[in-house]
């Protein structure tokens, strides 16, 4: 039996991925990180946790960590979830020959990275892409603007961090732009929000969601997962990915509009919350394996929900909005992906996980996002050999 090692193990997507292969019984499944991750080691899917490095602040022996655990664990199968993957591509050389890593070379992640030049790739494979352009600055942007809809965002971001969007255009009064790195200009489209998570094996798409961020903290993550499958979206990311010659995973953000038209607005090439989308009989685990089988696409009868931060968060937000008895009606319809049957503990332990996260933003500044990404976030700065 194979032995799996996720990475971004402080991610509610490594946990599933985790859980899908103990489930699956194909492979044993460990997991790894460089912060407190207990919401996925607490887990009874998890047969070890084992902690690494932080690669943004040391890259070499973030390299080191996972070379020694591949080799201690007889690792076959590495899985990253969140930023890592960046620094994963980069450092892929120093694992052990023979180790498949689920992750595409480092100047294609780069490139799908980055806001402005994915759009150029996505051209050309069935869904409307956005006019856009790089600017330096706000007058650089009003001018190309001209008093259309607009959307600023830096090229290298993430969760909508730092986005600004001026449907009415932008005001007179906007703020300077807040970051030394190059933005992008964006046409505006309004329309419902879809994300979608796929993974690829060499050009061929092995599986497939699309789901609606029904739920979201602020403009960022999503907590509640509305399944949206779409023929649209779909086509294209089995396009773009034959396209580019794809092996991983990858995510989209779209806009949908009243016509039904989808237009794809930026590209992460890692796992998301759609991950959460697939049913206990779909074979998301050989996708991951890269296996020859046709895509696996999630079909759902059900929504998708992180219970506690529903509880939290989504309440007051409905309470705030006067939708109390709309909450209610979600809450009822949804399954929670954090606490399942037989695996109760991975709540405390994203319990457990948020305490150390406040704990270090009061040491070091910043919020708890902040706190929970810093170590793993990359802006598209050249990194180094080892």
């Amino acid at each position: 039996m194979p032995n799996v090692l996720v990475l971004g193990a402080r991610a509610p997507a490594a946990l599933e991925i985790a859980r899908r292969f103990r489930r699956d019984g194909r492979a044993t499944a460990m997991v790894a990180d460089s912060v407190s991750c207990r919401l996925s080691g607490w887990s009874n899917a998890v047969g070890a946790s084992e902690p690494i490095a932080g690669p943004r602040f040391d890259a070499a022996r973030f390299a080191a960590d996972l070379a020694r655990i591949v080799a201690q664990r007889r690792i076959d199968l590495v899985v990253p979830t969140c930023e890592e993957a960046f620094w994963l591509s980069r450092y892929r050389g120093a694992l052990p020959v023979g180790v498949r890593v689920l992750v595409d070379e480092f100047d294609k992640l780069r490139e799908l990275h980055s806001k402005l030049r994915f759009l150029e790739l996505a051209r050309g494979c069935g869904a409307n892409v956005p006019d856009s352009a790089e600017v330096s600055d706000l007058e650089q942007a009003r001018a190309w603007a001209a008093g259309r809809p607009l959307v600023l965002k830096p090229e290298y971001s993430r969760f909508g961090v730092h986005v600004r969007l001026y449907p009415q255009g932008m005001p007179a009064d906007a703020a300077p732009l807040p970051l030394a790195q190059a933005w992008v200009a964006q046409r505006f489209h309004a329309g419902t929000e879809l994300c979608s998570y796929s993974v690829a094996d060499r050009g061929r798409l092995l599986a497939h969601s699309v789901y609606r961020p029904a739920y979201r903290l602020s403009r960022s993550s999503s907590f509640y997962f509305e399944p949206a499958p779409n023929a649209t979206i779909r086509g294209f990311v089995e396009r773009f990915v034959a396209k580019i010659g794809y092996t991983g995973q990858i995510s989209f953000d779209w806009i949908v509009g009243d016509d039904g038209s989808a237009t794809v607005l930026e590209c992460n090439p890692r796992a998301t919350s759609g991950v959460h989308l697939f049913g206990a009989g779909d074979d998301l685990p050989a996708a991951l394996l890269g296996a020859d089988i046709a895509c696996v696409d999630a079909r759902p009868a059900r929504p998708r929900m992180l219970a506690p931060v529903m509880l939290g968060a989504g309440l007051a937000q409905a309470l705030a909005q006067g939708r109390a008895r709309a909450w209610l009606r979600d809450w009822r319809r949804a399954d929670d992906v954090l606490a399942v049957p037989g695996d109760r503990l991975p709540p405390l332990g994203g319990l457990a996980d948020l305490g150390a996260y406040a704990a270090s933003a009061l040491r070091r500044g910043g919020g708890l996002r902040e706190a929970a990404t810093r170590d793993i976030e990359w802006d598209g700065e050249e990194l180094p050999d080892l």
